[in-house]
């Protein structure tokens, strides 16, 4: 594992809604300081790419940020995807869930969570 951490300032930002869901989560699934936040793109979904948030260990290629107290680790090649991106939380009648706003996403598929670039 890299022992490399802290690089420069994240490639992408959370609202203060995402912050916060994020370390509740942490709390209430009692994940390990060990762990942070995996944010990348996987190829998949009905617009040709998925986005992947979750909690995990450093792996070999991963850059880590922190952002508000959380660590985040992604893979250097998804930077080129992720570049500009705001992760926001919704809590209302019309949104629950986890918002991807992705400048460099092309089009978007209903789901919110599947992009082409």
């Amino acid at each position: 594992m890299s022992t490399a951490t802290l690089t420069s300032p994240a490639p992408l930002t959370m609202t203060e809604g995402a912050i916060n869901e994020l370390k509740k989560l942490k709390e209430q699934q009692e994940i390990s300081d060990d762990f942070g936040l995996r944010v990348g793109v996987e190829g998949g979904g009905c617009a040709g790419m998925n986005y992947i948030l979750g909690f995990d260990q450093k792996k070999d290629g991963d850059s880590e940020y922190d952002i508000s107290g959380i660590r985040i680790f992604m893979n250097k090649a998804h930077g080129l995807y992720l570049a500009g991106m705001e992760i926001d939380f919704k809590n209302g009648l019309d949104a629950r869930g986890f918002i991807f706003n992705n400048p460099n996403a092309s089009s978007t598929c209903g789901c919110g969570s599947s992009f082409s670039a």
